[in-house]
């Protein structure tokens, strides 16, 4: 009734995190592994992770309020899931705040790098670049051309769906 409204959570959180499982179920997809090389690590996964999120905040990017709330949610939702995981490898409650500090600055410098290799489309050597210096920082990067194709296609993937689709939390990714 009254206190409903108050309780209940606003779209946006539900959305947020809605895209947040979309992304860990694209990101954990077996052939990203097995076909493209992405090493199966801690820093992989956080690789293909980042990815997948920046894609979404890039997708949201300038669609409005709702839109902007729910990049919120999704990248409070990410944040949490780093701290939660670090948590559950054993990182003490002391040096969980400062490895979240680096995880962030990461973050924000793979922003910037997306951003910049998307700029300089259709030329795909600064995406591929970043790709092997990230993905494959720890592995043979010779796949970093396939990766780079693979980014692009869910970004065109996501550039087709309904926004109304992604303000729900549905999102659609394309095989891998």
């Amino acid at each position: 009734m009254f206190l409903d409204r108050f309780f209940r959570p606003r779209a946006a959180q539900n959305a947020g995190r809605k895209l947040y499982a979309g992304v860990v179920a694209q990101a954990r997809t077996p052939a990203l592994y097995a076909d493209l090389g992405a090493p199966d690590t801690v820093e992989g996964r956080f690789e293909l992770y980042t990815a997948h999120v920046f894609l979404l905040l890039d997708r949201l990017k300038g669609q409005g309020a709702r839109a902007s709330e729910t990049s919120q949610v999704l990248f409070d939702t990410y944040l949490g899931a780093l701290d939660d995981a670090l948590r559950e490898m054993g990182v003490g409650d002391i040096s969980v705040g400062k490895k979240m500090r680096k995880l962030g600055e990461a973050f924000y410098g793979r922003v910037k790098s997306y951003e910049t290799a998307f700029q300089a489309l259709p030329d795909t050597a600064p995406l591929e670049a970043l790709l092997a210096r990230t993905v494959y920082a720890q592995a043979p990067a010779e796949n970093a051309p396939r990766l780079a194709a693979y980014v692009l296609a869910q970004r065109a993937t996501l550039a087709g769906l309904p926004l109304d689709a992604l303000l729900d939390g549905d999102v659609a990714w394309s095989g891998a």
